[in-house]
C-alpha cells in the first residue's frame, strides 16, 4: 500500500522511516527544491534551521530523557544525529550538512521511498498522509489546511541565531572552557567585564530592528530574541544566555561579568553559531552590535540571524492523541504545525504518526505511550482542550507529580526519568515488533 507525507522536515522524515520500515510505499513530497522558504538554505531533507543543537542527553534531563525514548522506539533521526554530531559538552550538536545528507541517504536505500520536489497544494483525504509541512508551510497549503480544520491558523514568531566564520574570531580573546571544568571545552567563550556588556546591551537595546509587516508580533518565550532579553532588565541577559557562572577568563584570572558563549556548527571549527543570539535586528546592527563582543571585533558572519513566522494549528481541537486528524484517522499531522516545539519533540510526533498511520492500515491498537514519559504527555498535550493553547517542548513539568519526591533537584529528575523508563519498558512487553 502507498501512502504519502508533505513535507521532507524533521517530523516528515522520521514518519516516512517508520512507515517503510513496516512495509508500505511512500512518496515523499518536499517543496524545496521546486519552491523556498524564507530561512531555509538548502534542499536537503531535514535541514536544520535555527540552531545545531538537539539539547541535553542526561537523563536529569527531560531533553535526554526524551532521546532515550526515540532511541527505544528506533527513531532514525536520532541514529543519524549520533553519526553527525560535533562537540557540545552535554548537549547532542550536529554537524547540520552531515545531518541533512545522512538522513537522506538512509531514506533512499530503502525499498518504496520516493521523493518528489513538488509543493502540494491541498491534502486528499482519501490517501493515508502525514502533513508535516513544518511551522513554515507555504501560503497555499496552509490555506488548504485553514479550509480542512475549519479554523483559524496560530502562529508565534521564530528567531535564528547568526553564524560566524571560524578563523575571523580573534582567539587571543576568546578561550575555550567548560562550566567548572567539567566535562570537554566544547564552547568558545567571550568574556566581559561590566563596562563592556553595560556598552553592549545599551547598542542592543537601541539597535534597528526589521520591520514584521501584517502581523502582530507573538513570541515565544523559548525563541525569545536578544535584543527583546535585554531590554527586560539590566541582568536579564547575565542570568540566561550570557550567565558567567563556573567560567573564568584565562586572560585575566577571574569570574567575567558575562560571557557569549560559542558553539561549533561543524567537525572542524570553521563556523560558529552564536549561543542564545536570535535576532531581529537589520544585518547592518547585527554586524555593528555583535561585533563589540570581545573577540568577534572582525567577525565575518556566514548567516546572519532572521526572524519568521511559525505557523501550528489548534491541535486539540483538531487531532486525537495519536496526531491523527479527528473524523479522519488517516490523516495525520506532526511536527511543530502540530503543536509541538523543537526538534526532537518534532521527531518524535513524525514517529508516533508514522507509526500509528501504520498500525491503523494494518488494523492494529494505537500506540499511545503512558503518561509519566514525555512522548506520552506530549500525545495528550496535542489532544487535550484548553482555552489558550501553546506548542510545547520536553521538560519534566509537563509529566504527573512524583509520589514522595526526593528533596535534591537532581535527584528528582532522575527519578522522573527512572519512572518514565520503567513505564515504557512494561507497556511496550505487548508491541514485540517495535
Amino acid at each position: 500500500m502507498k501512502v504519502k507525507v508533505i513535507g521532507g522536515g524533521l517530523a516528515g522524515s522520521e514518519a516516512c522511516y517508520q512507515l517503510l520500515k513496516r512495509g508500505f510505499e511512500v512518496d515523499l513530497y518536499e517543496m524545496r527544491g521546486a519552491a523556498s522558504t524564507p530561512c531555509h538554505k538548502t534542499d536537503g531533507l531535514a535541514e536544520l534551521v535555527c540552531s545545531n543543537s538537539l539539547k541535553a542527553q542526561s537523563l536529569d534531563n527531560a531533553s535526554g530523557l526524551l532521546k532515550y525514548e526515540l532511541a527505544r522506539l528506533d527513531s532514525l533521526l536520532l541514529k543519524c544525529a549520533y553519526k553527525s554530531d560535533v562537540p557540545a559538552g552535554g548537549a547532542l550538536a550536529v554537524d547540520r550538512e552531515k545531518f541533512s545528507k545522512l538522513v537522506e541517504s538512509e531514506l533512499k536505500k530503502m525499498d518504496g521511498f520516493r521523493l518528489i520536489r513538488q509543493e502540494v497544494e491541498d491534502i486528499d483525504l482519501a490517501v493515508p498522509t502525514v502533513v508535516a509541512t513544518g511551522p513554515l508551510t507555504s501560503d497555499k497549503m496552509s490555506a488548504a489546511i485553514g479550509r480542512l480544520l475549519g479554523q483559524e491558523k496560530l502562529y508565534f514568531f521564530d528567531a535564528v541565531a547568526p553564524i560566524v566564520d571560524g578563523e575571523s574570531i580573534d582567539y587571543s580573546k576568546a578561550f575555550f572552557a567548560a562550566r567548572y571544568g567539567k566535562g570537554g571545552d566544547d564552547y568558545l567563550n567571550c568574556a566581559m567585564d561590566k563596562e563592556e556588556y553595560t556598552a553592549f546591551r545599551r547598542e542592543l537595546i537601541n539597535a534597528e530592528r526589521a520591520s514584521l509587516k501584517d502581523f502582530e508580533i507573538n513570541v515565544f518565550e523559548r525563541c525569545m530574541p536578544i535584543e527583546i532579553m535585554a531590554a527586560r532588565g539590566e541582568d536579564t541577559m547575565r542570568y540566561g544566555p550570557l550567565r558567567p557562572v563556573g567560567i573564568r577568563n584565562p586572560y585575566k584570572g577571574e569570574r567575567p561579568y558575562a560571557v557569549v558563549q560559542l558553539r561549533k556548527e561543524n567537525g572542524d571549527g570553521s563556523a560558529y553559531n552564536i549561543v542564545g543570539f536570535q535576532t531581529n535586528l537589520k544585518f547592518g546592527e547585527q554586524k555593528r552590535v555583535f561585533s563589540m563582543i570581545p573577540g568577534l571585533e572582525n567577525a565575518e558572519f556566514q548567516r546572519y540571524g532572521v526572524m519568521h513566522r511559525n505557523t501550528y494549528i489548534n491541535a486539540p481541537k483538531a487531532l486525537d492523541d495519536c496526531w491523527a486528524l479527528k473524523g479522519f484517522p488517516n490523516i495525520f499531522f506532526a511536527g511543530q504545525m502540530s503543536g509541538v516545539e523543537g526538534y526532537m519533540e518534532s521527531v518524535a510526533s513524525g514517529l508516533i504518526a508514522g507509526i500509528n498511520l501504520a498500525r491503523r492500515l494494518k488494523n492494529q491498537e494505537n500506540l499511545v505511550l503512558p503518561e509519566t514519559t514525555v512522548i506520552g504527555r506530549l500525545q495528550r498535550h496535542i489532544s487535550l482542550e484548553v482555552d489558550d493553547y501553546q506548542p510545547m517542548n520536553a521538560n519534566f513539568g509537563i509529566l504527573p507529580q512524583l509520589s514522595n519526591p526526593p528533596r535534591d533537584k537532581k535527584q528528582r529528575k532522575f527519578k522522573y526519568s527512572t519512572r518514565a523508563i520503567g513505564d515504557m519498558e512494561r507497556y511496550l512487553k505487548k508491541y514485540k515488533e517495535i
